[in-house]
This record gives structure tokens, C-alpha cells and sequence, in this order.
């Protein structure tokens, strides 16, 4: 089932996210519905906040990046294959020079920006037969991950923008809050005029 996803604005989106049991109900129908969520919305990441829940559980999908003619044979065909459920992340180390890329965010349409990340993280978490991993990842996939937890972190990439940068979309943030925008899936918004 596809849900709608929660909308710059609301509340849900800045705040930290609680860790779940393997007892949460109906986790596995959730799971489902979250990745038809994301395939249907075209994003290669959904957290669990960006459908209003404010629980520690996110999905990666990066198949979309191993298209991308500019990397490596390696890389696209890891890009290719990555498809991951996360829950109760919690990022150990993150290492390496900061680099740009250029993001975007499913509860933020239309709007990009390039974010500094570190290239290289560990990270502890439990997959969806909660068996536990700690991983090391770099590159597209650990930013992918960055983005993701730091949705359980209640923080958007946004909120890595430099204070003019963050001047210069307020207009457009301000109009996806309330619903002022063309998106071709689902969305919930946060300060949208009920229609009489």
C-alpha cells in the first residue's frame, strides 16, 4: 500500500526517532508498505519519520545510482545490488574528507542542494529478522544512509545548509509546508487550508 509522505513542516520530521522491538506490530506489512511508498515516489531512501512514524527504522535502495555512467564499473554494480532495511541504527564512526553531493529529500520536493558529508561510516543495526550487523560503508551508500538517519535524528539536509542557503529557499520550504506544490505522489502537509 502506498502511504503518503509527511511534508516539510510538520513536526514529525525534527523529532528523534525510538528504537523498536522485534514485537512491533505488523513490522513486516510496514516494511512492505514503506518500499512500495519509496518505489512509487521514485527515492532511493524512506524513514519511517517521512511517513509520520517517529520510530528508528529506515530502507535503502540505491539501484537507481548504478545507472550513473560517471563511476566506476565497481561501484555501479554494488549501487546496483544495495538494498537494505535498517533499524535501530546507530552510526559509530563517520571518517574521511567531506565531499558535496548534491541531495534531495521526498519530504522536501523540488528542492536541492549540495550537502558535505564524510565518505565513510560504520554503522550498527538490525536488519528486518532483527539480526544485528555492524557494517562499514563509503561513498553514494553511505551517504544514502547518512540521509536516512539523520531522518531518525529528526534532521533534514536542510538543516546542513549555510545560513544564506537556508535564506534562499525559505520561500520554497515555506510553500511545500503548506501545500503549494505539484508532486506526483502521495503527500500529507502539515499546514495545508482545509477546503470548505
Amino acid at each position: 500500500m502506498i502511504l503518503p509522505i509527511v511534508a516539510y513542516g510538520d513536526p514529525v520530521l525534527k523529532k528523534k526517532a525510538t528504537d523498536i522491538s522485534k514485537e512491533y506490530p505488523k513490522l513486516e506489512a510496514l516494511l512492505a508498505n514503506m518500499h512500495d511508498t519509496m518505489y512509487n515516489a521514485f527515492g532511493v531512501g524512506l524513514a519511517a519519520p517521512q511517513i509520520g512514524l517517529p520510530i528508528r527504522l529506515f530502507l535503502v535502495d540505491t539501484s537507481p545510482f548504478g545507472e550513473d555512467e560517471v563511476l566506476s564499473d565497481e561501484e555501479r554494480e554494488e549501487l546496483k545490488v544495495f538494498k537494505k532495511v535498517f533499524i535501530n541504527a546507530k552510526i559509530l564512526k563517520e571518517e574521511g574528507d567531506e565531499w558535496a553531493f548534491n541531495e534531495g529529500c521526498l519530504s522536501i520536493p523540488d528542492v536541492r542542494e549540495d550537502v558535505f558529508r564524510q565518505p565513510i561510516i560504520t554503522i550498527e543495526y538490525f536488519d528486518e529478522h532483527f539480526k544485528k550487523h555492524t557494517e562499514v560503508y563509503k561513498g553514494l551508500i553511505a551517504r544514502v544512509i547518512q540521509h536516512e538517519y539523520d531522518h531518525i535524528e529528526g534532521v533534514l539536509f536542510t538543516d546542513k545548509l549555510s545560513t544564506l542557503k537556508k535564506r534562499l529557499i525559505k520561500g520554497k520550504l515555506n510553500n511545500i509546508s503548506k501545500g503549494k506544490i505539484d508532486v506526483d505522489y502521495r503527500m500529507r502537509f502539515p499546514n495545508q487550508k482545509k477546503k470548505r
